[in-house]
């Protein structure tokens, strides 16, 4: 029996632990990671742009179990609903959410210092900030005017652990919540993240189940996306051993949803040329989500294989891991992550996860008991109506 508390702590560590084997080769292609790599088997990886100057001008550095904003922003939500203790919406977003990210400083791994997480953030991200503190505005409008990606979808999950094993009511949250950062696609994203996150709660849930469910509430190009990734998947399990094919075959479906392919920088010669990427679409979807399933698919539910796999595909390989290990955690609890590889996470990280997860835990437990409190004064109610 897999305990409330374990699937916690292997949601926030799979996340961490997706995020840090995907950080060491975010943005390479599949060919390149193969080609330097081969696969990214341990967070004991070194950054492939460690040795640029690149990196030293940004002072940045990744690799050896250091996470990136996935993780960080994650655990700024887990910290929201410490202090709020009850569901969220777009409101606490502008509020509160905005304090962690933007006023409360905290240590930073990939840039080795005490800072705010703004600092950090890509602009997708740090639009909450333009739109909430600089633009004052609607909270609920927030996601208005930004590049449509998986950042809202990405640290999402904590969504889904207060509505363990409540789907419906995961997917509504997160959409109320992010839609303060995210929409279109990235909004839809991280309400069919969270309600995955959710429906693993449940005892005995499998990868089918999750993706049943995800199919049930996702819209739109998001859903295709998943149905027809899911299904490739379901294919090729007895040629999963032969990654250069189902990579290409996966790259294939999604690039009917996320056209850019391997081409995810931004150069000074895209200017000015007009596209639709990352710009609202009913048909379009992010890839992360998508593959992310697909991978779990893929591999039955097998978490390190799966992640490893995911990571090892290229593009936004962080936020695939992420995903991957969210959901994968949630069902499977903390024993699915090896224990050396957690101590590199805390090690590297000095953001004392597991101290979080177990402040998180209590709030959470709070949150959900408030819940069946309330569900059974409605069914009171019900009753002496009828």
């Amino acid at each position: 029996m897999i305990t409330f508390a374990e699937r916690v702590k292997g949601v926030i560590f799979g996340t961490a632990f997706g995020d840090a084997m995907g950080a060491v080769v975010e943005k390479m292609t599949y060919s390149q990671i193969k080609d330097k790599y081969g696969r990214v088997e341990t967070t004991k990886t070194k950054w492939w742009k460690a040795d640029f100057p690149e990196a030293a001008r940004l002072a940045r550095m990744r690799g050896q179990g250091i996470v990136t904003d996935d993780t960080l922003m994650t655990l700024a939500l887990m910290n929201v609903y410490g202090t709020e203790r009850r569901h969220l919406d777009a409101y606490d977003l502008a509020n509160e959410f905005v304090k962690e990210i933007a006023f409360r400083p905290r240590y930073i791994p990939e840039l080795g210092k005490e800072t705010m997480i703004l600092e950090r953030l890509f602009y997708p991200e740090k639009h909450i900030f333009n739109r909430h503190v600089l633009a004052n505005c609607e909270p609920r409008e927030g996601g208005y005017g930004n590049m449509v990606n998986c950042g809202a979808a990405m640290y999402i999950s904590p969504v889904g652990i207060v509505n363990a094993c409540n789907p419906k009511g995961a997917y509504d949250e997160a959409i109320l919540f992010a839609s303060g950062h995210q929409l279109s696609y990235g909004l839809e994203a991280a309400g069919v993240m969270a309600c995955c996150v959710a429906k693993a709660f449940e005892p005995g849930a499998t990868v089918a189940d999750i993706v049943n469910t995800a199919l049930l509430y996702a819209k739109d190009g998001t859903k295709r996306a998943i149905q027809d990734l899911c299904e490739t998947a379901a294919k090729l399990r007895d040629q999963r051993e032969n990654r250069d094919e189902v990579v290409q075959q996966f790259h294939a479906v999604i690039g009917k949803y996320s056209p850019m392919g391997d081409d995810v920088n931004r150069s000074i010669d895209k200017l000015g040329i007009p596209t639709n990427h990352y710009t609202p679409s009913r048909l379009f979807a992010i890839e992360e989500l998508p593959l992310a399933l697909a991978y779990m698919v893929l591999h039955d539910g097998n978490f390190l294989e799966a992640v490893k796999d995911g990571v090892s595909s290229g593009r936004d390989t962080d936020s695939i891991g992420v995903m991957i290990g969210a959901i994968l955690g949630a069902m499977q609890g903390i024993t699915a992550i090896p224990a050396e590889e957690i101590a590199v996470l805390e090690a590297s990280n000095k953001q004392e996860i597991e101290k979080h997860c177990n402040q998180f835990i209590e709030s959470a437990a709070y949150i959900i008991q408030q819940d069946l409190k309330q569900n059974h004064l409605r069914e009171q109610q019900l009753h002496s109506i009828h």
